[in-house]
């Protein structure tokens, strides 16, 4: 009876033609769309075509499921013994342990294999230990819980020789529980807490070489200081199209600051990265350095690390004449997201030095125009800035 009435459910059979006929139209669509010659590999690889396999597997469990309830209870009327459901089901949790335990090797194993990269930071040892402890341990745990969990279910399923014991306190077992990840749960907490702090409790000093990056939809601009080794102030309220950072031009270290296209950075030299945002949250991410910080509009913040890898020496690691560090933007911030990206190369101090010698300064002559430097006959772009302010005042 409960297999008829599955089979002639209108409900479970329209969704299921539906969920059938929506993947088979998006298919077609996309075969027909495409003018170029499609990977039908990839295509079929999709979000939606797993979806639907899972639907039918799911759909096919649950027949199965109930042909064999029919049969237990025809059993039954016959006066025969039926299935014994706890030995099913404890064979299922057995399987389901051995297929599990399978998955998570084959995860380690596999997808393990993409991790992080090596870390050319000097911070990014102390970051990598942290995750590496924190992954050793509850893998560990993962691996006994479910050991416990399902080897239970199938060593102590349910027989007419034995008899459940009813446990309704027990203090020894309380306090296990409680107490080892209690312990545990310090270590890590206490290991990432002074980890954190060793990155982050860090403050400006004499020698910082101060870069801005600055985050908008959808690309970073990058400003270095001039020969003066000081970035002049921001002010939001002074951006234009030519003026996209809105540097204040009050401030006389402005002058001499330079833009750059590449994030070009000395090795084994202290940098900070000043962060800021101007219309929606980014993230600075440079994976190789252990360096992710939130670019929030109207609070800037600031990350300070060491690169140790040269990028040439990286290539030689990675055997790859083409590689480079790369800075990407890690919030899903806009349909364009996927555009940020910058190129980020270290290189020696004297590289670092001609390069910087070769950038162009961000007061081009048309932001002289704009803020109408022209007008004053003085040489010095910053008297001229300051008698300019002084008469629109």
């Amino acid at each position: 009876m409960g297999f008829k009435q599955l089979i002639n459910s209108k409900k479970t059979l329209s969704l299921f033609a539906a969920f059938v006929l929506f993947g088979t139209n998006q298919l077609m669509a996309q075969t027909a769309a495409d003018a170029a010659p499609v990977d039908k590999g990839a295509m079929w690889t999709g979000v939606l075509y797993y979806t639907l396999i899972f639907l039918v597997g799911a759909f096919c469990i649950a027949i199965f499921g109930k042909i064999l309830k029919v049969y237990d209870l025809t059993q039954k009327m016959q006066g025969k013994k039926g299935l014994n459901w706890n030995g099913i089901m404890g064979i299922i949790c057995g399987l389901f342990l051995i297929a599990g335990m399978y998955g998570a090797y084959w995860s380690l194993t596999v997808q393990g294999s993409m991790k992080l990269p090596e870390a050319a930071s000097a911070h990014g040892g102390a970051i990598d230990d942290m995750f590496t402890v924190t992954t050793i341990l509850t893998l560990i745990v993962f691996v006994i819980t479910q050991c416990l969990l399902f080897g239970f279910l199938f060593f102590y399923r349910g027989s007419d020789k034995r008899k459940a014991h009813f446990l309704p306190h027990n203090n020894t077992i309380e306090k296990v529980w409680t107490i080892i990840p209690a312990i545990v749960l310090t270590v890590l907490v206490v290991f990432g807490f002074f980890t954190w702090q060793k990155v982050m409790n860090t403050t400006e000093t004499k020698g910082d070489i101060n870069i801005d990056v600055t985050g908008h939809q959808f690309a970073w601009e990058l400003r270095y200081p001039g020969p003066d080794g000081k970035l002049g102030s921001l002010n939001f309220r002074l951006t234009t199209p030519l003026n996209k950072l809105g540097v204040d031009f009050k401030d006389r270290n402005s002058f001499d600051d330079l833009s750059a296209d590449t994030l070009v950075l000395p090795v084994n030299k202290s940098i900070r990265i000043n962060i800021h945002a101007q219309d929606v949250i980014h993230s600075l991410y440079m994976p190789h350095f252990r360096v992710q910080l939130n670019a929030v509009p109207g609070l800037p913040t600031f990350f300070k690390f060491t690169p140790t890898i040269l990028t040439t020496e990286m290539r030689r690691k990675t055997d790859n004449p083409n590689f480079e560090y790369l800075l990407y933007c890690n919030k899903v911030c806009g349909g364009a997201h996927y555009n940020m990206k910058k190129i980020v190369r270290v290189v020696t101090q004297a590289e670092y030095q001609e390069w910087l010698a070769k950038q162009k300064p961000y007061l081009t002559d048309q932001l002289k125009k704009e803020l109408h430097f022209a007008d004053n006959k003085s040489s010095n772009p910053a008297q001229a800035a300051s008698n300019r302010l002084a008469l629109n005042n």
